[in-house]
């Protein structure tokens, strides 16, 4: 509604059927702004302008577009849903992983400090420590002082005495979970005769529930052992395995 003096101008995009000249109420001359008016009008019909021509599809393309976005939104739940079960799945595996690998190094470490003094004497020390509280991830710090020494690493240990706290730590892990077969191949190769005798009475001992396959050019070794396999070439380029059953003493005196 505009009003120019006394001409009165009603624009209208609709009319009810209740709403006739007589009930319409017209503003208040002295609070209407007719310039104000004018601009609402006019920024109005600019609007309207821009909207451009009607699309008569635009329902169509809303309900395809709108089961569209409820398609995304079902997937987009589903991968939300699939993202906590995964965490939650690998947080129980992490968790589960810790505690077997803080009770199996337990274990193990007890294992190896029994097996180093049974290798090196009871003045013997050894330990394994965590490097830090990341249990899946940190690393392993082994100590190894004989007898008599106080070195400050592995590193600082002779030959003989870096196989033996290997062979320790080698049978600390096989008591957690033993096996009926043990492969091994030339770890006796640094050992003195007398560090021999120290690992052959270890393989006596262990042998009672495991059957040993050693590889070795140890005289001390070989003569330890119940069954002896060779390779031998009778004939250029022919090889010949040769086996030999080595009467131990209880079984010479029986």
């Amino acid at each position: 509604v505009v009003r120019e003096g006394n001409v009165v101008h009603v624009y209208m995009t609709a009319i009810r059927s209740h709403l006739t000249p007589d009930n319409i109420e017209l503003p208040n001359e002295d609070e209407f702004n007719i310039a104000e008016a004018k601009a609402q009008i006019v920024d109005l019909k600019n609007k309207l302008n821009q909207l451009g021509s009607v699309n008569f599809m635009a329902l169509e393309e809303f309900e395809t577009q709108s089961e569209r976005l409820e398609f995304y939104e079902k997937q987009l739940t589903d991968l939300t849903d699939s993202e906590k079960i995964l965490t939650q799945t690998i947080n129980e595996i992490n968790a589960n992983a810790e505690q077997q690998f803080k009770d199996t190094f337990v274990k193990i470490r007890e294992n190896f400090k029994d097996l180093f003094q049974k290798l090196f004497g009871p003045d013997g020390e050894a330990e394994l420590e965590l490097a830090n509280d990341n249990l899946l991830e940190t690393d392993i710090i082994i100590t190894a002082k004989p007898p008599n020494k106080k070195p400050h690493s592995i590193e600082m240990l002779s030959g003989g005495e870096k196989t033996l706290t290997a062979i320790a730590l080698l049978f600390a892990i096989y008591l957690v979970k033993p096996s009926p077969f043990c492969i091994l191949d030339e770890v006796d190769a640094p050992l003195d005769d007398k560090n021999i005798d120290k690992f052959i009475n270890m393989i006596k001992e262990f042998s009672i529930d495991t059957q040993f396959l050693i590889v070795t050019h140890n005289k001390k070794t070989m003569e330890a052992a119940n069954t002896l396999y060779g390779v031998t070439m009778q004939e250029a380029g022919v090889s010949k395995v040769v086996s030999v059953k080595i009467k131990q003493d209880d079984e010479a005196a029986a």
